[in-house]
């Protein structure tokens, strides 16, 4: 028989303070407004003077909540959102490439490529790799030989104390390639190549439910980790998109269960709901989530709005229900291409399934 842990909704919500709870009711008024501009927009049928009206109404009000947003999360230190920390150069950058990975025109190679550069850049939000007054130095020999074999050195931010002791905690499926670039990330900073160890969890919510009774499922039977694994390390979370928070905070309470106690948890998600983000910093201790752009409110299926759709299907296909893919199949379907990119982090991810 499986063993199943499972938080609910409710437990997930209790967490919220008075104030939280009342900024998510206002930014979810906010919100209702800019969609009574979408269906406006979406019925005006090439007529310019509604389009150009509720185009400026969904535009004034997307920089209300952005404020607010803002001013909600500067006020915490565990929360780190790449787009109001960045200035406005940078922030067009970060825009731009979300706009890509929320539209529904982008194929799943660009989806995947784009991807790869979100988690890059938020390596650099939770490392500070930018900030750093240490410097490692990286001699690179080139191809170049006459009139001698030549070098090139470069300075790169020393974050070996950072990312030492560092556990990539894979919450399957989509988390999976987002955590495979974090590790590369990592092995390219160490001034050792230090590769990261994989905690591989099988947790999904049920689907069946909606926002105010969903449940998160963690499966141990299919989940690959031990305690002694866990404990006193830096424990990083990477998934492309955070709506609740509900699969990271159960698998942080079970494993605090066990007797772990991380010396750091980071989360890294490329889109994250308001809500999410609040419900994960009232309920983890020694946590601090990075995102790379926040998302306003959730609808009545628990899903970011306006997000991007399911980033793991988007990231990988969408499974048969029958017969899901386990880790071995997923790395199998990125292609000989993308498997070598990261070899070192799948012959960790294989050693970690295939050797317990």
């Amino acid at each position: 028989m499986s063993k199943n842990i499972v938080l609910k909704a409710e437990d997930l919500n209790g967490y919220l303070t008075e104030e939280d709870q009342n900024n998510i009711v206002r930014m979810n008024g906010y919100y209702s407004e800019a969609m009574e501009s979408y269906k406006s927009l979406s019925a005006a049928e090439g007529n310019a003077v509604v389009i150009k009206r509720e185009t400026d109404k969904i535009i004034k009000m997307y920089e209300i909540m952005g404020d607010f947003m803002k001013e909600i999360t500067i006020k915490e230190d565990a929360i780190r959102v790449y787009s109001f920390e960045t200035p406005q150069l940078k922030h067009g950058e970060v825009s731009r490439l979300i706009a890509k990975l929320r539209d529904i025109r982008t194929p799943h190679d660009e989806f995947v490529y784009y991807v790869q550069r979100a988690y890059e850049l938020l390596f650099n939000l939770a490392y500070d790799g930018g900030e750093s007054n240490r410097k490692n130095h990286l001699i690179v020999k080139t191809p170049v030989t006459m009139p001698v074999q030549n070098y090139a050195v470069h300075k790169i931010p020393d974050v070996d104390d950072a990312i030492s002791d560092s556990v990539m905690c894979v919450m399957l499926r989509g988390a999976l390639l987002p955590s495979m670039i974090l590790s590369k990330e990592i092995q390219e900073y160490s001034s050792t190549g230090y590769v990261t160890p994989f905690a591989l969890f099988r947790i999904k919510r049920d689907d069946s439910k909606m926002k105010d009774n969903m449940e998160y499922i963690l499966d141990l039977d299919k989940s690959y980790f031990t305690p002694e694994q866990l404990d006193g390390k830096n424990l990083i979370f990477a998934d492309p998109m955070n709506a609740t928070g509900g699969s990271l905070v159960t698998i942080v309470k079970y494993i605090l269960s066990l007797g772990v106690k991380p010396k750091s948890i980071r989360f890294l998600n490329v889109i994250s709901a308001l809500k999410g983000t609040l419900q994960i910093i009232r309920s983890v201790e020694n946590i601090t989530c990075y995102t790379l752009w926040m998302d306003p409110v959730l609808n009545d299926a628990a899903y970011i709005l306006p997000g991007l759709g399911d980033a793991g299907d988007r990231l990988n296909g969408a499974d048969n229900d029958e017969y899901p893919r386990n880790m071995i199949q997923l790395i199998a379907d990125y292609g000989s291409t993308m498997a070598n990119l990261y070899r070192s982090q799948v012959r960790t991810i294989e050693q970690t399934i295939l050797g317990q």
